[in-house]
């Protein structure tokens, strides 16, 4: 069969560059169904595998991974805390499950303001820092509407590591005698996760969890009803009431995860699927990714690296202007869709200065801004499985260790979500953001996230890609950075990952550069008038795509340890 002109430019670049290839070369693997999952712990991304061979998909080896993570990586994520997920069924239909924390009932616009201003404290660490949990029902949803498992059989094998215990890894202690101070304040934190003398565990001790692993099994007996409508519910509940916080047990029994419809856009001849609010990824991976289709970055970038990288930052800055006015829960707000406008995104191309940095005073005003609106620390775990189920789910309690409280008895760390709402207009987060009315506390708002599960396909709608990452606001660069990799450079997917990377949030007005990237590069921004700020590292991503030979290829970034685990199942009849 001949194909296409445009199909053949399509497969050379797939084969040549980032690892993507048609899905319909898995069928020469007959019998034989192949599931990859890429996470931050060896642990978690075996589980995944050990539930895709027992019989599931992709989405259980996602979930199952999850899962795992909130026992062996809780400072990041784990079912005090809440997710994305985004699922491409082996039928090509989408889902976007959000399991998004949820203010309290009782939660008030200016309840972190003392004296008129915003305490960071009060947001950031103890009870009402705490928002509802989501990534449990969540989790439940995915299974429901696309696992082969249930809940419970993969809540029992991350019960068993909990009670037998895991020897931490130096990210692990790094992060544990970093906050012992603070998780020392709490008695349930104390008990869980320190030593009886209060010091932290050392690289390779065992830190064994058993009030999680109990709570886990509770969770598998009973399913979530035990977590959101029984013991958890109470116990949190009664400790919130003891101890100066509002969340109550009526909270967590009102919280549902919810559908969303995902935002799909182009770029070129790519279809990009991202999350829609109360995420801001999805957004403006979108809108970056419109900006940059009005150049030809391959060709800048040969001609010119510094030139290219110069309006990649750009562009990350017009967008997080619009970031931090237009963004928040659609359920509570407007969002424009004119965000993800192509003739929007031309506009504000057309603003960006080719050799000098331009002032970005203020938001820009998309298209039907006022009639057309979207329906309403962190990990990533990328899962894609030969049936053609591709998973991204990012999952996170917010910063390290959360809001540093686990209720006694329960082995939990809850989340500090509520810091990811706006405490004060114009007042930076923990993250330096700065946010508006729309992000403002309410009732029952989800705060808005940089959370950004991100899946892309071909032209004819087969996955190609699957990625998504944790660093806060430097999610959304990150994804960007390696889709504009893959798809415009032609870079391997794990060099894409690899390679140094940069961001701009607008405020501060400096670009954060890793200091691996090359020299020529941060004097060329220097000199078009950027203000440089080096760091070690911008976060961590995971990723899956094709190989040249069509089969499927996980990769774990390599800034810090994690793995990339392969399963193979024959079905047999």
């Amino acid at each position: 069969m001949t194909l296409s002109k445009h199909r053949s430019r399509q497969i050379y670049c797939l084969l040549i560059a980032c690892t993507l290839f048609s899905h319909s070369t898995f069928q020469s693997e007959a019998a034989e169904q192949v599931c990859v999952v890429a996470s931050v712990r060896p642990l978690a991304t075996d589980a995944g595998i050990a539930a895709f061979e027992q019989g599931g998909n992709a989405v259980d080896a996602a979930v199952a991974t999850a899962l795992t993570l909130g026992v062996v990586d809780n400072h990041n994520s784990g079912l005090g805390g809440g997710c994305f997920i985004l699922i491409r069924r082996s039928d090509g239909t989408l889902l976007a499950i959000d399991g998004r924390e949820k203010a309290p009932a009782a939660a008030t616009r200016d309840m972190f303001l003392r004296d008129g201003k915003a305490d960071p404290e009060l947001s950031t660490m103890g009870p009402l820092a705490v928002g509802v949990p989501g990534a449990l029902a969540a989790y439940d949803l995915a299974l429901k509407k696309c696992g082969l498992k249930t809940l419970g059989e993969l809540l029992l094998p991350a019960a068993e590591i909990a009670e037998h215990g895991f020897p931490i890894d130096r990210n692990y202690a790094g992060k544990l005698a970093d906050k012992a101070q603070f998780l020392a304040k709490f008695a349930g934190s104390r008990a869980a996760l320190l030593k009886l003398d209060g010091s932290a565990y050392d690289e390779g001790e065992v830190l064994r969890q058993p009030d999680l692993a109990r709570s886990y099994r509770k969770m598998a007996e009973h399913g979530p009803d035990w977590f959101y409508r029984g013991e958890f519910a109470a116990q949190v509940g009664q400790w919130m009431a003891e101890n100066g916080g509002i969340l109550t047990a009526e909270d967590f029994a009102d919280y549902r995860a919810v559908e969303r419809t995902p935002i799909v856009t182009t770029y070129r001849n790519w279809k990009v699927i991202g999350f829609p609010p109360p995420s801001s990824g999805g957004v403006h991976v979108a809108q970056i990714l419109n900006m940059l289709e009005t150049f030809d970055i391959r060709a800048e970038h040969k001609q010119n690296s510094i030139h290219a990288t110069h309006l990649i930052v750009e562009a990350m800055k017009l967008a997080f202007a619009d970031r931090a006015h237009w963004l928040g829960d659609a359920d509570f707000v407007p969002v424009p869709q004119g965000l993800i406008d192509k003739n929007y995104a031309k506009s504000l191309a057309k603003r960006i200065h080719p050799d000098r940095t331009g002032e970005v005073p203020a938001h820009g005003n998309p298209p039907g801004a006022a009639a057309k609106f979207f329906g309403q620390h962190t990990t990533h775990i990328a899962a894609a499985d030969s049936g053609g189920t591709w998973v991204a789910i990012t999952a996170t309690v917010n910063t390290s260790f959360g809001s540093k409280v686990i209720v006694p008895g329960t082995g939990i760390v809850l989340n500090n979500e509520m810091d990811d709402f706006s405490s004060q207009p114009g007042v930076p987060n923990a993250f330096g953001l700065l946010g508006a009315e729309n992000n403002a506390v309410a009732p029952g708002k989800r705060p808005l996230s940089s959370m950004s599960p991100t899946i892309v396909c071909d032209s004819s709608g087969e996955p190609v890609l699957t990625v998504g990452a944790a660093g806060g606001p430097k999610i959304i660069t990150q994804v960007l950075l390696t889709l504009v990799r893959c798809l415009d450079l032609e870079m391997k997917l794990d060099d894409a990952i690899a390679a140094p990377r940069y961001h701009h949030q607008w405020r501060p007005d400096h670009v954060l550069v890793e200091a691996a990237l090359p020299q020529t590069i941060v004097d060329g921004l220097k000199c078009r008038g950027h203000c440089i700020e080096t760091i070690d590292s911008s976060g961590v991503s995971q990723a899956i795509g094709i190989d040249a030979g069509g089969k499927l290829l996980g990769v774990h970034d390599p800034r810090i340890p994690g793995k990339v685990g392969r399963g193979v199942r024959t079905e047999r009849e």
